[in-house]
């Protein structure tokens, strides 16, 4: 199989779907671009390629379209250079990083200048490459470093709402000078006395020539190369409409004589408040697309700045960019985790919510993992470094919802194909609907067709579709990342909201994975505090779960172990040792039945264990059985609220596993679960789902282990339980970070309000250009009169994008599914 490579390219230009479409086919049509999906509303490109070399041709053709990639250069110092032949080796590491189109290195003053694709390449993939090939990167000067989203956003809306109050400035005259006549006849009679008619006109002239030639300018820039390259999208509509209401009034002004008195109309008004309305619109745009990311942005800003590290016991405040494996951490109360590790001494409790969506503190002692951006409590603790920079699992997260961001719907299929002609198709409307006016209008037949055409050119609004569906994917898979599920694909948001069943492997999905000691019945006459301490004592001796279990109980239960001597473990029996002189054996029935041990008094107890399906062993101490205790395979927190919500959503819920059919049917019967197979093989889970999915339809698998990764690969969409195997995630398509069922009636709600939104944005979209296109076009004329302005088209227009993306934006409310759950764990 030949290698791939992901490229992320943030790109200029995007303004509606129209140019999402032409920048999506020239990517696609290079041989070496295996696949490209373009994202308006972060203005991103995804690009899989065959080979890295490849890279030169996407960012040329890129270009060639009308939409290139940013590009950005960071200089900095380079340590260990002594030669020329070290500032080939150092250009030539720079160069292997993917994205980076330059590199020099300067031997002279010993410092580098890197060009590269913003959102391709980080300052961490350069010292990285650098640091391998023995040249450290040293401090470093920003030429315009990758931004955020959040970020770049802000400054679009800040550059946008100057420009605004630039362009009303302009306008507000022109509009009052002109429509303020209509409205109120004295002012029309005052203007005429002081200034005249074409004083007036003139004003008006240069007046909304400023507003054009300067915050204005924008749209000319784009819009007539886009028609030059057969390519219009949205600033060629702009554009166009502006200059046409624009150059007929200059007509009007200065050469009337070109037309007849009753055409003889300015329309400098309607030119100036297109371009300020659009401005407007363009700058909520800006401002709302800004927060779709928003989760992203809290995600990056969980991550730690500093850390303090041991180094030659000296404790020393150091980069996190300047952390590796292996470096030992101290962390006080109330700081944040900077990387991943494993903790070496003290203890503390950790707030995991912001990785997890748990709310309660989780405990943290020696040998426990951490994770890099959650906060310590009031304890303090050391940790050992073990994964830093790209490889922590913060990291992975905020990469895999990035992925999930970018992800292009099937439904965005039909929004692609109808906005490949959207644009041409409004140009030959506007064209027709001038030309019918012209020859069939009344008069001033021109005039009408000036109007007319402006409108329909300026109220047709490909923005809104073609931010439809990507606004709400962004939000609702960062809503998703703070509730802990995590999309690793975005077509899972799709599939999941027409999904009927939902498979369950058992062994650490519907229960915990692990043995736990669930009762304890003593002999008449013993007394647990005396009897715990024993049995507990020679458990501890065993590396057995079941032991694991027992012991764990005895010391929630302050029972301490004492000295054994003799310790004998009887592999499928039980164990045997001697504590304070007594002989003590736990183990099954029949391990009692070797030593004459009657466990009959037990009998009735174990016979009402066995139809809950848990497995009895049994204690004895000199020959008498003292004790009987029952251990099963606990049903995880929360799982039986998850299920009977997802049957409440009309799913079928369907338990797979390994383990025995009367086991299986015990807690499919207690937790209300319909269809049971069991005694299956890893291999067989992928032929049980192929059968559910052909009886009953979409599939849904949720699974932890390794044995389930080929069943989340073969389901509709796989879901793993965070707390799994690497395996098992990497395999899937939903991850759950807080490990238990609750996340999936959260994935399946996300999915369902999260296309409900897409279909509303998607109606609003369609509905407002099929309704209002004709209006512009003049249909409603010979019944009522009624001819649409210009200017109130461009605010139709402008309002358009702004609800779809307000809309989407709703989607950052979404609460969780079971919070009555979630407040009592």
């Amino acid at each position: 199989m030949t290698d791939s490579f992901d490229v992320k390219l943030i790109l200029n230009g995007l303004n509606c779907a129209s140019c999402v479409g032409r920048a999506q086919r020239a990517l696609e049509s290079l041989p070496e671009v295996q696949s490209a999906a373009i994202n308006l509303a972060i203005d991103t490109a995804h690009v899989k390629l065959l080979n890295a070399q490849a890279l030169s041709s996407v960012l040329n053709a890129l270009e060639q379209a009308g939409y290139p990639a940013r590009l950005q250069t960071l200089e900095f110092s380079v340590d260990n250079l002594s030669c020329a032949s070290c500032v080939g080796r150092a250009e030539a590491a720079l160069s292997t990083v993917l994205g980076v189109t330059q590199a020099h290195v300067n031997l002279a003053n010993e410092r580098a200048q890197v060009t590269f694709a913003e959102g391709q390449v980080s300052s961490s993939d350069l010292s990285h490459a650098l640091a391998s090939a023995g040249y450290p990167m040293g401090s470093r000067q920003d030429h315009g470093m990758p931004q955020s989203v959040q970020q770049r956003k802000d400054e679009e809306y800040a550059q946008l709402k100057r420009l605004t109050a630039v362009s009303f400035l302009l306008a507000f005259p022109v509009f009052m000078l002109e429509m303020g006549g209509h409205a109120w006849p004295a002012f029309h009679h005052w203007v005429m006395r002081t200034i005249g008619l074409q004083n007036l006109w003139i004003l008006e002239l240069i007046l909304t020539t400023a507003v054009l030639v300067g915050p204005g300018r924008r749209f000319f820039e784009k819009g007539f190369p886009a028609l030059v390259r057969r390519a219009p999208d949205m600033n060629s509509l702009v554009a166009l409409g502006a200059i046409a209401a624009w150059g007929y009034s200059v007509v009007v002004v200065c050469a009337p004589w070109v037309l007849p008195d009753s055409a003889r109309v300015v329309y400098f008004e309607a030119a100036a408040v297109i371009v300020t309305l659009i401005l407007l619109g363009r700058m909520l745009e800006a401002r709302a697309k800004g927060r779709t990311g928003a989760a992203i942005e809290r995600l990056v800003g969980l991550q730690a700045k500093t850390a303090r590290v041991e180094i030659s016991g000296d404790i020393v405040e150091t980069e996190i960019s300047d952390l590796g494996v292996g470096a030992v951490i101290h962390v006080r109360p109330g700081e944040r985790v900077a990387v991943d590790g494993v903790v070496l001494s003290g203890q503390s409790y950790i707030d995991e919510s912001m990785i997890s969506g748990e709310p309660i503190p989780v405990s943290k002692a020696e040998g426990a993992d951490v994770i890099s951006g959650t906060v310590n409590g009031t304890g303090s603790f050391v940790f050992r470094a073990t994964a830093v920079g790209n490889d922590t699992m913060l990291a992975h997260i905020i990469q895999m919802v990035e992925q999930a961001q970018g992800a292009k719907l099937p439904i965005q299929g039909l929004v692609d194909r109808i906005t490949m002609w959207f644009v041409p198709a409004i140009l030959g409307i506007a064209l027709i609907t001038m030309a019918v006016w012209a020859m069939f209008g009344p008069e001033p037949s021109i005039t009408h067709a000036l109007v007319a055409g402006v409108s329909v050119l300026i109220i047709a609004c490909p923005c809104a579709m073609g931010l439809a569906t990507p606004t709400s994917i962004m939000v609702g898979t960062g809503r998703g990342a703070e509730l802990g599920v995590l999309f690793r694909k975005g077509e899972a948001l799709q599939q999941l909201s027409g999904a009927k069943v939902v498979a369950l492997d058992k062994t650490g999905t519907i229960t915990a994975g692990h043995p736990a000691l669930t009762n304890i019945v003593l002999a008449e006459g013993r007394k647990q505090q005396v009897i715990l301490p024993l049995i507990a004592s020679v458990e501890a001796q065993s590396e057995h779960p079941v032991a694991a279990a027992i012991v764990r109980y005895a010391s929630e239960n302050g029972a301490k172990p004492a000295h054994v001597t003799d310790f004998q473990s009887h592999t499928g029996f039980g164990v045997s040792g001697y504590v304070e002189g007594q002989k003590v054996l736990v183990g099954a029935a029949r391990f009692m039945e070797t030593d004459n041990v009657d466990v009959s008094a037990f009998g009735d107890t174990c016979h009402v264990w066995a139809q809950d399906g848990k497995t009895p062993l049994f204690a004895a101490i000199d020959g008498v059985a003292v004790a009987v205790i029952a251990v099963a395979d606990p049903i995880k927190i929360g799982t039986r609220e998850a299920i009977a919500a997802l049957h409440a959503q009309g799913l079928t819920i369907a338990m797979i596993t390994g383990d025995n059919k009367s086991t299986a049917s015990v807690i499919a019967k207690e937790l209300g679960i319909e269809t049971v197979i069991a005694d299956v093989l890893p291999d067989g889970k992928v032929a049980a789902l192929d059968q559910l999915r052909q009886t009953v339809g979409t599939l849904v698998f949720v699974g932890d282990g390794i044995n389930d990764a080929p069943a989340l690969a073969q389901a509709d969409v796989g879901i793993a339980i965070g707390t799994g195997t690497d395996v098992a995630i990497e395999t899937s398509d939903v991850v759950l970070m807080s490990g238990d069922l609750r996340g999936v009636v959260n994935a399946f709600n996300l999915s369902r309000k999260t296309m409900q939104n897409i279909k509303q944005n998607l109606f609003w979209a369609f509905a407002y250009n099929i309704a209002l296109v004709p209006v512009a076009a003049g249909i409603l004329y010979p019944m009522f009169g009624v001819l649409l302005s210009p200017a109130l088209a461009a605010g139709a227009m402008a309002l358009s994008s702004v609800f779809v993306l307000t809309n989407a934006l709703r989607l950052r409310r979404l609460k969780n599914a079971l919070p009555e759950i979630e407040a009592n764990t």
